[in-house]
């Protein structure tokens, strides 16, 4: 079988391979587009609550054996003391040139046992160093729905978020719900299934993210609608779902760092032709020179906070190199709505249009980078795009250059690809266009911020 490095070793120009590469967006199986609206369905999550149904888009990996603690923490750029079993985090690793991988949720469930959950690069990552590394562990993958024939997962994943999600909870529990502090775990019954529960928060809104055995999706997933008939709950579609982080101020798609440099050629080697670095796509204006210009620092998306050098990681040194920056902000452009309908309007004519924006989400590859440009020059790239129906604005999440980092900072987004565009099947004939942006705060809904006043989302490192 060929290998990762294989594939890009056969390219006259990797870059120029990633950005016509097939792929679009990430796909949310298992789920209707639409339950009702997605306007509907985003105003929800603001004013009543919903329930987004996280069972088929994830992969799970679980990690067990008496290494797993240590093999985590050797590959994480997160701090693991005091923690312990009943408590998860956000994990982060990162190459040895200290370039962000990807992130993915880490439970500690027992003594010796952990689950990590999100996107591929990290767990492809954390399975590279399981199978070749020095600890005694145990890795199990669960794939997600798309790449698998039989529909079946290992446990079904609900988040229940909104101002009426503990009301609902507690409705569906018989007892008023615990209260727990942020990333911390429990367990009750619901439905008469036992139920994980993780303190979590997606939308800037209290909630829980709520996880059991397969088989008891049906029931607890009934209880839930059920509970939540008379306060308001909405289950949201794959169209509103993946705009939400607009608002909460995560970047959902770093730019697999594994992709560049010597320090990761093991892991290239190690994974297929059919891996997620063979297959994912890059989409945007911003064009770097190398490979390099895509990587993100843990700075860059605002997990600086999270970075200790409290142990030995991979990536240690370089990051130590970097820590004294400068470092990019992560910020979020809110595009002029002037600006924006001059684009639009170009929809209208025959020729010289620009590229569509889909609503709410705007993303047409794995790994959208679109050009942030200040008098002409370059100074950030946009990460994420989409309209926000609570704030009625078209929201992009940005890192920039500090000097344009300011609140109120005018700006343009360089919007669509050059020369009419890549062969990517997402992408049409199209003019790249600049449209006005405002620097403003992320996260960008108040609510957010609020909620997330003591998280990685809104300090500054």
């Amino acid at each position: 079988m060929a290998s990762l490095q294989d594939v890009l070793n056969a390219q006259s120009n990797v870059i120029d391979f990633l950005r016509n590469q097939q792929a679009g967006p990430n796909v949310y199986p298992g789920v209707p587009a639409e339950y009702t609206n997605w306007r509907s369905e985003q105003a929800a999550w603001a004013k009543t609550a919903v329930l987004f149904n996280q069972s088929y888009h994830m992969v799970e990996l679980m990690i067990e054996g008496p290494g797993a603690f240590a093999m985590l923490e050797a590959l994480g750029i997160n701090s693991f003391k005091n923690y312990k079993p009943g408590r998860a985090k956000q994990w982060v690793p990162c190459t040895p040139e200290g370039y962000v991988i990807g992130d993915v949720i880490l439970f500690y469930l027992a003594e010796e046992k952990f689950n990590l959950v999100g996107r591929a690069p990290a767990i492809e990552w954390a399975e590279y160093h399981a199978s070749t590394g020095k600890w005694d562990v145990k890795v199990t993958r669960d794939e997600r729905t798309a790449l698998r024939s039989d529909g079946k997962r290992r446990h079904y994943r609900f988040q229940l978020q909104g101002p009426n999600a503990m009301a609902i909870l507690s409705k569906a529990l018989g007892y008023d719900a615990p209260d727990l502090k942020f990333f911390q775990m429990t367990e009750f019954p619901i439905a008469g299934a036992t139920v994980g529960a993780l303190r979590h928060g997606m939308a800037g809104q209290p909630g829980y993210e709520l996880y059991g055995p397969w088989e008891d999706y049906a029931k607890v997933h009934g209880a839930l609608v059920e509970a939540g008939k008379d306060l308001g709950l909405a289950l949201v579609g794959g169209r509103a779902y993946s705009s939400n982080t607009l608002e909460s101020g995560w970047v959902p798609s770093p730019f697999p760092g594994y992709l560049f440099g010597e320090g990761s050629k093991g892991f290239r080697e190690w994974a297929s032709d059919t891996s997620y670095g063979a297959k994912c796509s890059i989409g945007g204006s911003h064009i770097p020179a190398t490979l390099e210009g895509y990587c993100l620092t843990p700075w860059d998306i605002g997990y600086g906070i999270m970075l200790k050098f409290d142990h030995d990681f991979i990536g240690r040194e370089a990051l130590e190199k970097k820590a004294e920056g400068p470092h990019r902000e992560k910020v979020t452009l809110a595009l002029d709505d002037q600006d924006f309908l001059r684009v639009t309007s170009s929809y209208f004519s025959k020729e010289g249009r620009a590229k569509y924006f889909e609503f709410p989400s705007a993303v047409y590859a794995m790994h959208p980078y679109d050009a942030v440009l200040a008098d002409g020059k370059q100074v950030g790239v946009s990460t994420w795009v989409g309209y926000s129906s609570n704030e009625g604005k078209m929201l992009t999440l940005a890192i920039v250059d500090p000097s344009v980092a300011t609140p109120g900072t005018k700006v343009q987004l360089l919007w669509g690809e050059p020369n009419g565009g890549t062969k990517k099947p997402t992408v049409e004939p199209h003019v790249q266009t600049e449209i006005t942006a405002i620097v403003s705060p992320v996260p960008y809904s108040e609510v957010a911020r609020d909620s997330y006043a003591d998280s990685w989302r809104n300090k500054k490192d």
